[in-house]
This record gives structure tokens, sequence and C-alpha cells, in this order.
């Protein structure tokens, strides 16, 4: 096995996360002293493996094809549960080699940022014990246990003490055992969830050795205070230092902050530095005077402004030795306040003063055998803030999210409501009733609540803590976390209902950064004081298919603030197949009920999968059939994509429709699925947009132009913090025959920040001359240059009726032309596609061919200065009415490409989404897919003469050529454009 190198001589950290072997404990008959001394593994030879750390021992088993991949298909049912194996199944050692060569007075720390569920650890023969529970650090110094030369680490993991069976039936958390535990509730499977037979166990975080001096820096605290409207903020910090030699450490401790500048040029704002005596062996907390700023960067959540972040180092020389210590953070200044709306009863949030209508999802986490990477976490958050997402909720069946996780929310701009490990099903509320005392441990809870908070406390993305999942954590744990989470006096009136306190100072009062939070409010549980009914009352959901209608009407949900309101999420065809073996791609059934609506049959691979249907007889027609019965698995997936767009859209227009008069926020359960299930999610495990994920992202726009579907109002919604002036608004209608029977210009409007306001009465959609089925489109543009700052485009059809005709509408051959620009970052594709409808010929005369679209501020993923440009070369052949055209990258002159897809009909291009493949040949069935993509919008229509451009962006692995696809409700088959 390859052995891990620490350049101990250099400080800092080095990350132990590759070549580790595992074994199943009962299959190796040596201890671990002598698996650390004279008995070490050579390699990956039976009965050691290939181990996965940071991870799982199931992670672990898949990687060497010991088990099937438990979230293909039915794989999951022929794993042995531990509940039926027993715990010592699935505990395992876990072993690897490193290297280190220490300098005079240097200081190594071994460090375990989670391991689950407890461990035994072995290093070169000497024993140490990392306590139980899945959320707290374990530091071990280990200087005097390190050889010069190689080191052997051996941990043998057990698992959750716990761990509970499964029912026959499944249920909310299983038996609901493992809420004796401090650890993850969702692992004994869910509603939208499989039991996860290891129960998450292994060294599923970082693992590190840190060298240091004799002073070591250990968890700085940061925070700041705002004067004067957010003038004036002083930024306070506080460390704890400890000594670990036997003399007294004179020290310099330093605290400098930059911003940077264009040209990777840095702004030295604050450098001050201090001296401090700590005694030999002594562990000492440091405050460093408060440092003043004026008119900082203030760092806003995603749609509200940019996310500015301050580059933060603490430092700690030591005389006689030089640098000891070096801790670096990325810090906003921002301050998050919220109370009790007393218009309509929910929390109501307010950024830097500003209030923040909340639109957002519920999170479990990335992958249900914790395959967590900072890869993987860029994208899942670049996808929120991609929706015009501004909040996510870790829920409490989850996990601590990890800094990681909390990195590219800082970056993205998403508040984050962390929840602690408690769940009203596991704890006292579920079905059988059990742990009514939450946890057994209620020490250990709290020192693991303790340690996340120190954890995660610096994140400007961090908005709130929340005691549990529709339950307040019992018994002492509340009033303890309560007390951990005491509010400085600066931090109070927000959560009263009152303005900052600009006129009082932090002078004289305890320095914020001396509490453990201090920051930020403590709510008991995910349905008090402010969300949902307030009083712990099941008042949450739903989480059914819903008519889009009623999400606007005012008797729909009567509380202020919705946690949880889901529904349906059926992934595209080619997703079902590369996670389902054939006999998972059959379609439902469509059983007619006596009361004319129709209950939908999935198979028992659907079935298993958790998916939701897309009726819900007696209140819910089935919404799939509108549009005509399903032929196959590509039909019924197509059409279910029509139905998510419209429903999300649906929902979160509705919410925002009542923006300040009845609702002050939403979040949707849930954003995805930590496997591959197959119910509420705008993207699947694989990393594949649904069309919900663009009709989250066009509803939730900081400024939006909306249908009200139940009175047929256009609603114009500003969320920002400026007044719209002297802006227009163009509605038009378009049948199924191309033409335009109706348009109307509403100009000179005035929008007010923070308002969402009815402009005029869409009459056509209540008039006798209404077509069976007709497209909107809305448009709201500035007069001065005809700038779009919203578009949104409906598909509606009349009362009592449905889509059916669009199925004739498949056979309409609408012409479009393909613009293509492509540049290329080594791996980093970077595409604009210019896609317009030259079925018609514009009107000069009509505003509707002469609007553009502004340009948008998005959060990029990189730089893209410098980067080489993509020639196309096209390979046509004709095949009937398709054109297909063949067309690969290659390095050279950026020059656009044209592709013209064949087509005589007049009409919208409905429905057109690309897709991204790699070029090579396959066997039928292989997923070609290039995932993740970036698309700035997908799942689009144009209606004649109208363009659109289409930013995509991906990476691609090494020697593969991407294949971009053009598909549409009227240009199936696809369309080959680069």
């Amino acid at each position: 096995m390859a052995a891990m190198v620490a350049t101990a001589a250099k400080m800092g950290k080095t990350v132990l996360d590759s070549g580790w072997l595992a074994a199943r404990s009962t299959e190796v008959e040596l201890t671990g002293v002598q698996l650390t001394t004279t008995h070490p593994p050579s390699g990956a030879s039976s009965p050691w493996m290939e181990a996965a750390v940071p991870g799982t021992v199931l992670g672990t088993l898949l990687k060497n094809k010991l088990i099937p991949d438990p979230f293909y298909g039915l794989n999951n049912e022929t794993i042995v549960d531990i509940g039926d194996s027993g715990r010592e199944d699935y505990t395992f050692w876990f072993f690897t080699t490193f290297h280190s060569k220490l300098d005079k007075n240097q200081l190594v720390d071994l460090k375990f940022r989670a391991i689950n569920y407890s461990a035994d650890l072995y290093l070169n023969g000497h024993k140490e014990v990392l306590p139980k529970g899945m959320f707290r650090r374990h530091t071990l110094d280990v200087t005097k246990l390190l050889h010069e030369g190689e080191n052997f680490l051996a941990v043998l993991v057990h698992p959750p003490d716990h761990p509970g069976k499964i029912p026959a039936k499944g249920g909310q958390g299983g038996d609901h055992e493992i809420g004796k535990d401090v650890a993850a509730q969702y692992v004994e499977g869910w509603d939208w969830m499989c039991p996860i037979r290891d129960r998450n166990t292994g060294i599923w975080d970082e693992v590190s050795l840190t060298v240091t001096g004799p002073v070591k820096i250990i968890d700085p605290h940061l925070a700041s205070s705002f004067f004067d409207h957010y003038k004036r903020v002083y930024l306070h910090a506080t460390t704890e230092l400890e000594n670990r030699s036997e003399l007294v450490a004179e020290c310099s401790v330093s605290i400098q902050v930059t911003t940077e500048l264009e040209g990777n040029f840095c702004l030295v704002e604050h450098l001050q530095t201090r001296g401090v005596s700590v005694p030999p062996g002594a562990r000492i907390k440091y405050t460093f005077p408060e440092l003043f700023f004026y008119k900082p960067h203030l760092w806003w959540p995603n749609g509200m402004g940019k996310q500015s972040l301050y580059h933060v180092g603490i430092s700690v020389d030591v005389d006689g030795f030089g640098e000891s210590d070096l801790w670096t953070h990325l810090f906003g200044f921002r301050k998050i306040e919220s109370h009790i709306d007393k218009a309509t009863g929910g929390r109501l949030f307010k950024v830097n003063g500003q209030p923040i209508f909340i639109r957002g999802g519920n999170w479990i986490l990335s992958d249900g055998l914790l395959r967590l990477s900072k890869k993987r976490y860029q994208t899942d958050i670049k996808f929120h803030a991609d929706m015009n997402f501004n909040m996510m909720r870790c829920w409490g069946g989850g996990i601590a999210e990890r800094p990681e996780f909390y990195h590219y929310c800082d970056l993205y701009g998403l508040l984050v409501w962390q929840e602690f490990w408690i769940t009203g099903d596991c704890d006292g509320r579920g079905e059988p009733i059990s742990n009514v005392n939450g946890p057994k441990d209620h020490e250990l809870f709290l020192f693991c609540a303790k340690d996340t908070i120190k954890l995660l406390r610096n994140h400007a993305s961090l908005a709130l803590w929340v005691g549990g999942n529709e339950q307040i954590p019992p018994g002492d744990l509340n009033p303890g976390l309560e007390k951990l989470l005491e509010l400085h006096p600066h931090f109070q009136d927000g959560d009263k209902g009152g303005e900052p306190s600009d006129h009082k100072s932090t002078v004289g009062d305890a320095d914020p950064s001396l509490y453990l939070d201090g920051t930020r409010i403590y709510v008991p549980g995910s349905m008090w004081d402010g969300f949902a009914d307030g009083t712990g009352g099941w008042s949450d959901g739903p989480y059914t298919i819903q008519n889009p209608e009623d999400f606007f009407k005012a008797d729909y949900y009567k509380y202020g603030f919705n946690p949880e309101v889901g529904s349906v999420g059926v992934p595209v065809a080619a997703t079902i197949r590369a996670t389902m073996p054939p006999e998972g791609w059959k379609i439902p059934l469509f059983k007619k009920l006596e009361n004319g609506y129709v209950e939908e049959v999935p198979n028992p691979i659907w079935d298993y999968h958790k998916y939701i249907p897309y009726s819900n007889p007696g209140s819910v027609h089935d919404q799939i059939l509108l549009y005509g019965t399903p032929k196959d698995l590509d039909d019924f997936c197509l059409k279910a994509q029509l139905v998510n767009y419209i429903q999300y859209r649906a929902l979160l227009e509705g919410y925002t429709s009542h923006m300040w008069t009845k609702h002050t926020g939403v979040l949707i359960w849930k954003n995805m699925n930590p496997w591959t299930g197959l119910r509420g999610q705008f993207y699947d495990h694989l990393l594949d947009q649904t069309a919900g994920f663009y009709g989250c992202r066009s509803a939730a726009e900081p400024i939006h132009v909306q249908l009200n579907l139940d009175n047929f109002f256009i609603e114009v919604v500003n969320t920002t913090s400026e007044q719209l002036s002297d802006v227009a608004l163009e509605a038009s209608v378009w049948d199924l025959e191309g033409e335009c029977p109706y348009y109307k210009v509403h100009d000179n409007l005035t929008i007010p920040p923070k308002k969402t306001l009815p402009i005029v009465l869409m009459k056509y959609c209540k008039s006798k001359s209404m077509k069976p089925v007709y497209f909107v489109l809305l448009k709201l543009y500035r007069m001065s240059d005809d700038g779009i700052l919203s578009r949104n485009f409906y598909w509606l059809h009349g009362s009592g009726g449905d889509y059916q005709l669009l199925e004739l509408y498949k056979k309409k051959r609408v012409p479009l032309k393909i613009t293509s620009t492509a540049s290329i970052k080594g791996s980093t594709y970077d595409l604009r596609m210019h896609v317009q409808n030259i079925s018609k010929k514009p009107d000069q005369n009509n505003r509707l061919f002469k609007n553009f679209f502004c340009p948008k501020v998005y959060n990029g993923d990189y730089d893209t200065s410098s980067v080489e440009a993509a020639n196309v070369a096209t390979e046509k052949r004709e095949n009937g009415a398709l054109q297909m055209i063949s067309s690969y990258f290659s390095r050279g002159k950026n020059d656009p490409r044209v592709v013209k897809t064949d087509g005589s009909d007049v009409g919208v291009a409905f429905f057109l989404h690309f897709s991204v493949n790699a070029t090579k040949e396959h066997r039928d069935g292989e997923d070609t897919r290039i995932l993740p993509v970036h698309y700035s919008d997908n799942y689009f229509s144009l209606v004649p003469g109208e363009k659109m451009t289409i930013n995509i962006k991906f990476e691609v692995p090494p020697g593969v050529t991407p294949r971009v696809t053009l598909h549409g409700w009227n240009h199936h088959g696809g369309h080959a454009i680069v």
C-alpha cells in the first residue's frame, strides 16, 4: 500500500485521504497492537481491501464490489442489514501508514473530524479510545508516539450502539432504536429513503495530521457588530491558545484581515499584533481588541447582493521558535435577525436590515453512503443558487453538515437553517411512540452540539439553529441548547421584533466572540415560534401533487412560514434506465376509480424507490393523463417533466403572490434525494435536473412577472430593496396554429420594493374566445432600452379541459436557428447557445421582437479569462424530416457555428431542452450523459420570431469528447448541435 507522507518540518495540515485498507473485524485475528507493530497488513489481500476514507463500511464494500450498488433497483434488499447480522458484522478495521520527521519543538495532532460511532485507535502499538458520538471531533497529541520514518495507524470502528431493526412495513426511522444514539436517524429508512444497512458506520469525515509549534490555536470565534445603519462595523475575535511546552511561552498573536482585488491582488484592511504570555501546559482564551471597519462590503444572500468575503488570518509566534500556528477563514460581515411577524404569524428574516422573503428547500445530505466531496458540494450548492433559492434547511434526521458545505453556501449566498439530531418520529411522536426522552446520553448530545457549534459558527451562511424536526429536544436537552446558544445583548432585539439597536455599543458588555455563538437565534423545533402553526401542531405539508391553481388560493395554507411542502419528482428517462433494471422501466398502471379519479399503481421497483404518484384521488386528477396516456417510459417521463415544471413554479409563485400579506417564507420538501429516490427532487442522485428545477428558477427570480392561476391577474414581484420605475409589461397569447390572438402592453409601471403587485386581469383567460389549449408569454422590461427583467411562459387549458391537443402538436415541425460559440479551459467547457424560432419573421414594428435579455449577475465557478477557444467541426446527414448534425470540439479559432433545423410550420417551439453526452460507441442502454451540467435555463419555449441565449457549463472526463443535443416537444429525436 502507498504510505501517506506528512512533511512534519512544514507547519500545517496533511490530510490522510488515500492509501487506507479495511477489513471486517471478525476476519482479522491480530490485535491492534500487532497490526501497528509487528504484523501490519502489506496490501489489499484478503481479508484486507482498499478502503473508502472518508466514507463508510458500506462504501468500502461497494468500492471493492463485495456488494451490489444499494441504490440500483432492488439491490438494497440483497444486502444484509445490521439489525439482522449484528453489530460485529459491520465492525471494521481501517489501517494506513504515514511518514514523519519532526523538527525540534514541533508537535503533531492526529485529528478525526467525525467517526460513526466510536473507535479504538492504535498508533505504533499505543491504544487510545475515541468516544461515542457521530458529531464530535477527536484530537490526539501523538507527538511522543511517532517514529521518525514510517508510522502504523489502525482504527477499529464500532457501529452505533442501537442500530435497530427494519420493520416489515418500513416506517419513519425504522423501529426508532437509532434515536437512542447521537447519530443520523434517516439510516433506518424513511418514507423517502431506503434503510442504510451499516447505519453509516465508518470514518466518515476528514482525517488529518496537523503540525504546530509549542503553542497552537484552537477554535477561534469571529463575530461582528453593526452601528449607524451598517456604516460602522466591528470585528470581534477570540481564540484559545494552548502551550504544550514546559516553559512560559512569550507570544506575539496577530490578526490580519484582507480582501481580494481584481488581478489576484490583496488589500490588507487590518493587521494587529499583541503580546501574550501563556503559562506552561496552560490553555487560555485571548480576545483581540475589536477591529473597526467603515462601510465594509457586506455579505448578502443569493438574490439580494454580492457575497463579499474577507480573508481573516490569526497567527501566533513564539519567542525563540517563530511561527507556531496559523488559522485562516473566509468571513462575511452581515447581520441576520428574525422575529415573529404580527401580520402573518410567520417568522420574518432580515439580513443587514432588509427583509428577505424566504424561498428555499429542505436538505437531507448529499449522499446516503456519505461519499462527500468538495466537488459534489460545490455542484449541490450551485444548483440551489441557480434555482434562485436563498435558504436551505439541514433536516434534523440527517447530519450536521460539514465545513465544505458551509463554505460553498458562503460563496453562493445560501442561508442555512441547521437542526440538531432530533426528529418527532424517533423522539417521542412517532408510531409507535418511542424515545420520549430522546437519546439515552444527554450529556453526549450536548457535547456534540457544543462541538458542532464551534465547528460551524464562523460561516456567514449559517442563519439559525433549530432544536429538532417536528419536535422539541426532550427533557433537559432543550434548556441545555438554549443555554449554549444564549444571545449576546446586541443581537437580542431582532428576535423580539425590534429594530437593530444602533445606539448601543458592545463596549462594557462581554465581547460577542466570547459567547459560544451569541449572534444567531435558537428555535426549539421546526414547527414552533413562527414556523408552521408556531406551537408544534402537525401543520407542515402537504406532500402530494396539487392542482396548480390551489397554491394561489387564500385558504391553501393558513400559516405564515411553511417549513415543509412537498410533491412529485420523477427524473428523466435516462436516469430511470441508469438506476434500474428493465423491469423497473415499466410505467405505472392507471386504475380508474368509481369516483372518476385515477389511481397510479407503480411497479415494485418504483414503489421501493418511494414513488409519489401524479394523482391524488379525491382531490387532484392525474396530471400526466392531462397530456394523454403515456405510451412508454420516455413518453411518461417527458410528460412528468411538464407537470414538474408547472407544479413547482406554481408552488413558489403561489406563496410569493401572498408575500408579506400572508406568508414570510416557504421551504420545499425536498431539494434532492441522497439516493435514487422518485419523489421530492429538483435534480436526481446522478445530478441531472428535472424540469421542476427550472420552474423554481423562474418563480424565485428576485424580479419576476407571473400569472395568478386562481384569478388570472398578472402580478409583478419585486423582492429587491430598490423601486422599479419606468418598466412595462407585455402579455401575449399564442395558439397551436402559431397565431397571436391577444397582445397587450402596459407601460409606465412603478413597482415598490419588497412587494407583489397585481397589475391587470388577463381577460383572455376568461373570455369565450379562449382556445382549448393556448400559450401565454409574459415579459417585464425596461422602457429605456427594452431590456427584459423577467420572462415567463405558460401553457394553459380551459376550465375542466386538458392538454391532449398538445399530443397532436408534436407533429408540428417548427424551424430553429442555433448559433453556438464555445470556449475551453482545461476540461471545462463554456458554451453559449443562441436559439431562435425562425418560423415567422419578426415584425419590426412590434415590441415583442425588440426585447433583449438583461445581463444577470450570477456566481461563476471558475475564471473564464485566457480560455482556449473551441472550434466546432460539423458533419451533417439527413434522415427524413429530422436533421442530425454530429459535431465535435477541437481547439482553434472561436468562430460561431450555425445550425438550422428543418421545418416549415409556424408556431411555438415548445419545451426545448439541451443535454450533453459523450460521443463514443456505447452499448444499448448505456448512460452516456456527462453530468453535472449547469444550464442558465432549460425546458424553455420560444414563440415565433423569439430568440434566447442559453449558457452551458460542464467538465468532461479525460479523453471524452462532448456532444450537445437539443430536444423538444415538437423536436423529438434530438438535434445534435455541437
